[in-house]
């Protein structure tokens, strides 16, 4: 988390422990790529943890690493993984065209922001309680606004409505995080959305998923 090693730390436990759950309830492979975002967050607020005993000059190398480690997860992985996630589940053909658009666009974001990782390097500084990481070229409009529909938009396309209500959530969050927090706002946002992820467990919870998933198992079963 933005406000101390032990708030992450204690984010990346219950992440992890909901994430595990989360994936022993995927009963397809196209499932599981949803069901592993609270642990893939879980490990974020765990790099983002260990980025704070780097401070105060600690460990100049280890916080150059960790910085790096926290911004592919925040800049590169989500814009991309969020979509082909949100693909995986869906049956919709029109839903599916409009994913595989969506999906290509975070790819392209994701790429380049992963570009912009090596041409300026980010610097994170604890400023005001927060760690503020120096990103400009992540507040671009053009990236900006492809990053916001791999992220939240492509999870509002699915068909599924606890997927739907992620994605608002996401969009709410990152929303309420730049009007209150924006000189830290990758930071608190990845906070706000690894928290918010715990959404991803409902899915697995609908009854209505279930018997379809249970259907969809006996059907290739019986192929």
């Amino acid at each position: 988390m933005c406000f101390s090693a032990q708030a992450s730390f204690t984010a990346s436990a219950a992440l992890l422990i909901v994430g595990v759950a989360t994936v022993r309830r995927a009963r397809t492979r196209s499932e599981l790529p949803y069901a592993w975002i609270p642990v893939l967050f879980g490990i974020q607020q765990l790099l983002e943890g260990a980025l704070w005993l780097t401070f105060p000059d600690r460990a100049p190398l280890l916080n150059t690493v960790l910085t790096h480690a926290y911004s592919f997860f925040s800049h590169v992985l989500w814009p991309i993984y969020v979509p082909l996630a949100a693909l995986a589940l869906e049956t919709v053909p029109w839903r599916r065209r409009v994913l595989i658009g969506i999906a290509l666009a975070g790819s392209a974001v994701g790429l380049y922001l992963l570009a912009t990782l090596f041409t300026l390097p980010i610097v994170a500084t604890v400023t005001g309680q927060h760690i503020a990481y120096e990103s400009p070229h992540f507040y671009a409009l053009a990236a900006m606004s492809l990053y916001l529909l791999g992220t939240c938009a492509s999870l509002m396309f699915s068909s599924h409505a606890r997927v739907v209500a992620f994605g608002v959530a996401a969009f709410a969050s990152a929303v309420a995080a730049y009007a209150f927090y924006a000189t830290w706002f990758i930071s608190v946002w990845c906070f706000f959305a690894g928290v918010l992820s715990v959404i991803v467990f409902l899915y697995f919870t609908n009854p209505r998923r279930n018997a379809q998933a249970l259907g969809a198992t006996r059907s290739s079963e019986a192929l």
